[in-house]
């Protein structure tokens, strides 16, 4: 809906696979903790991007 949001989300789509392949602990396959603040980085720029364009009364 916001063509300015491309390239953020772009980023973000890999964060998808966090819903599902490191949920439980000890799995084998566990993400590094650089990927892991990588991941988390990227996360809370989508969300204060998107937080930035709501409306100030709809806003945390």
């Amino acid at each position: 809906m916001d063509p300015t949001l491309k390239g953020l989300i772009d980023r973000a789509v890999p964060l998808t696979e966090y819903a599902w392949k490191f949920r439980y602990p000890g799995e084998p396959e566990e993400p590094s903790l650089q990927e892991a603040e990588e991941a988390l980085a990227t996360a809370r720029e989508v969300c204060t991007a998107i937080v930035a364009r709501l409306p100030v009364e709809a806003r945390p």
